[in-house]
């Protein structure tokens, strides 16, 4: 019979109970064991979903427990590298939310240790899994598009108050939506063109009040091509997910992946029938010259599967396949935010010459 994983989630805001808790849940060789539920809410909506779930109110309860074989860390990114590190100290498998620390350093650090003790170490960039990007992803690999010159993706949002409370808007390490939303567009990026030369950015706090960052642009220096990524909180009208110009044409696709706002309404993806199918008008649209010809098309969109992250990790433990994503992968991410920083402060561009290893 083959083993059954006990996961210890610690984190039951919005990262535990929307991005891990649901998929977790849905795969039959994983278990939702133990869970840090410190809050009343959050308590009573572990029981109510997960009712064989176990709710603890310390992390020691989850990392010192033999039982567990598995840590997701799905908390505040100011303890994403200490609760990794002692995870991984304790002999546990790691899963962190992304971004997957505040520096490189730390990043550099985790992954030795995990060599170390011979653990999987993984970070959860689960935008890979999204159906807007994969459909980008299978269009770029097409090849209709010609070369591509000039890729543009974005995350445009509105709302134009702050959050009182939140961390994300705290003038903390690892705050603001470049590090949240930035770190998906990056990885995303480099799954698809690999290492860039250089990069350039530009990073502000535009809303009133604002102590983090809340709008970003990042330019990834290509030989060929121009990356451009950007996230902001004052779009009130809709913009383009993704923008692609190629030598032979373009592709521009609007809206969101369908699975977070689903999740968010406590969908549980398992017992959701067509989950991660968009809807037919966010399709997008393929402008190219094929012989000698304008053609027009509609593309479907991919099928978004969330649920690949953790049965990958499984598939991984079983010694049946490879990660998917790799903590050097979530490392360069970091590298890239960090030079992103210093290219906003010193206002040049950054060299990432032999500063990534993965790509």
């Amino acid at each position: 019979m083959q083993k059954k994983y006990k996961i210890g989630l610690i984190g039951f805001s919005i990262g535990g109970q929307v991005f891990h808790a649901p998929f977790i849940a849905g795969n039959p060789l994983l278990e939702l064991y133990k869970v840090t539920a410190r809050k009343p809410e959050q308590q009573q909506i572990l029981t109510n979903k997960y009712p064989s779930a176990i709710a603890v109110s310390t992390v020691d309860e989850i990392i010192d427990d033999p039982l567990v074989d598995i840590v997701v860390v799905a908390t505040s990114n100011d303890v994403h590298f200490s609760l990794t590190k002692r995870a991984l100290e304790a002999g546990k498998h790691v899963v962190v939310e992304k971004p997957f620390t505040n520096t490189t350093a730390e990043a550099d650090e985790l992954i030795a240790l995990a060599k170390e003790k011979g653990r999987v170490l993984t970070v959860h960039h689960n935008a890979r899994f999204h159906s807007d990007f994969k459909t980008v992803k299978k269009v770029i690999q097409g090849k209709r598009l010609g070369s591509v010159v000039n890729y543009q993706a974005r995350y445009d949002r509105f709302r134009n108050f702050l959050r009182e409370g939140a961390w994300r808007e705290q003038d903390l390490p690892g705050s603001g939506i470049h590090y949240d939303l930035g770190a998906h567009l990056i990885d995303q990026a480099l799954q698809l063109f690999g290492k860039p030369d250089a990069v350039f950015a530009d990073l502000r706090k535009q809303r009133e009040h604002a102590k983090a960052i809340d709008d970003f642009e990042f330019i990834l220096s290509y030989p060929t091509r121009k990356i451009s990524l950007f996230g902001q909180m004052l779009a009130k009208e809709s913009t383009p997910r993704f923008a692609i110009y190629g030598l032979q044409g373009s592709f521009v696709k609007p809206g969101v992946d369908p699975q977070e706002e689903k999740l968010r309404n406590g969908a549980l993806p398992h017992k959701v029938d067509n989950w991660g199918l968009e809807d037919e008008s966010t399709y997008g649209r393929l402008n190219v010259i094929e012989n000698r010809q304008d053609v027009r098309e509609t593309i479907p969109s991919e099928k978004g599967t969330g649920q690949d992250f953790y049965q990958n990790l499984v598939e991984v433990l079983d010694g049946d396949a490879e990660l998917l994503i790799t903590p050097q992968q979530a490392r360069d991410v970091i590298r890239i935010l960090e030079a992103a920083e210093q290219s906003w402060t010193e206002q040049r561009v950054i060299s990432l010459k032999e500063q990534l290893i993965a790509y």
